[in-house]
């Protein structure tokens, strides 16, 4: 039986966010055990994880693994057979589950919203049942549908159906979000979608991700998605954790043959592929000479090795989010991410170019 692996991640990069913002909750799952009826094997098989407030987490594996199953289990959709579920220092079964399922934002792919409901109120369905007051709901509702890119002034009075399905996701996000949970469940929300809407999602929840800082437990099969969203991805199989681990080690050192085929870690093309610029990236230098391309940190290997063969240069500036230098990527960089054995040529330039 294969140990399943962690790695270290630099929390000290996870802030606090934006001014009114909630921070996420520390969830911990111990000995975490679901039997489904006279079934001979666990759907979920003695797993025990820790997710730091604020992180971002992808629960990985093909279809069957039991990635859903333990992601339902955190708002107890399904009950488990056995171990313990914490979010901070609560034990879920000590609140009631409606009241549970209130604290935690819930994506799903189907989207889940009332057709008969105009917009402003599907996002405000949590918010009432809580209570708030008329024009804390109103604000909260204008916030959020800018927030994901919905304009409320047009969104507000419209009907689901009257949406694309990239609209209707975002305002399942929205909704989810409604409440201010320090803790996301997302369970294939892009699934159905087709992949340049899928793309834009993805960046539109990384935004929010940062801005927000929930704590989130998002399920995929896709490994694309996966280390393009990730702080660390838990790749699942029969039930059982098989590695936890940042997206660069997943890539670059899996933890047995299965992982290895899951995520294509001996092509190297698709390693470059699926490995973050920021991930590979070293400190810049305080005097960085010529001034280099820059390229953002969540963009992939394969895309920074194009932008140095078309520019001739050896090295990128590596940006934030924001668009500021943080760090400068280099092709001996791309060459340990991936591997020193691997033959990759050196850019040039251009005759003339200086």
């Amino acid at each position: 039986m294969c140990r399943p692996r962690t790695a270290a991640v630099r929390y000290d990069q996870v802030t606090s966010g934006t001014a009114g913002t909630t921070g996420g909750s520390e969830i911990r799952l111990e000995q975490l055990t679901k039997i489904y009826g006279h079934s001979d094997r666990p759907a979920v098989d003695n797993v025990s994880l820790t997710i730091e407030p604020g992180e971002f987490v992808v629960l990985l594996g093909p279809s069957g693994c039991g990635k859903t199953t333990l992601l339902k289990m955190v708002n107890r959709i399904h009950e488990p057979t056995s171990g313990r579920i914490m979010i901070d220092d609560t034990e879920v079964h000590q609140l009631p589950a409606s009241q549970l399922r209130r604290r935690i934002g819930y994506v799903i792919q189907q989207t889940g919203l009332f057709p008969h409901m105009r917009i402003e109120d599907n996002v405000a369905t949590v918010p009432k049942l809580l209570r708030w007051d008329k024009g804390r709901i109103r604000q909260r509702v204008r916030e959020l549908l800018e927030l994901v890119g919905l304009p409320p002034e047009k969104y507000a009075r419209r009907y689901p159906m009257q949406l694309s399905g990239g609209e209707q996701q975002r305002v399942g996000l929205a909704r989810a979000l409604a409440a201010e949970p320090t803790t996301m469940l997302m369970d294939e929300p892009f699934g159905a979608l087709d992949a340049i809407t899928r793309t834009r999602l993805q960046d539109e929840l990384k935004r929010i991700h940062r801005q927000l800082r929930p704590t989130t437990l998002f399920v995929t099969h896709d490994i694309d998605e996966a280390v393009r969203l990730a702080d660390r991805i838990v790749v699942m199989r029969n039930g059982r954790v098989v590695q936890f681990a940042t997206p660069l080690e997943i890539v670059t050192d899996p933890a047995d043959d299965f992982v290895a085929d899951l995520v294509g870690a001996n092509d190297v093309l698709r390693r470059m592929s699926l490995i973050p610029v920021a991930s590979a990236a070293s400190a810049r230098a305080r005097d960085s000479g010529e001034p280099s391309e820059q390229i953002s940190g969540s963009a992939f290997l394969r895309e920074a090795l194009g932008r140095m063969v078309e520019s001739g240069q050896d090295r990128l500036t590596v940006v934030d989010e924001d668009g500021h230098p943080d760090s400068e990527l280099s092709l001996d960089d791309i060459r340990r991410a991936v591997g020193e054995e691997s033959e990759i040529p050196a850019p040039h330039r251009a005759a003339g170019d200086h």
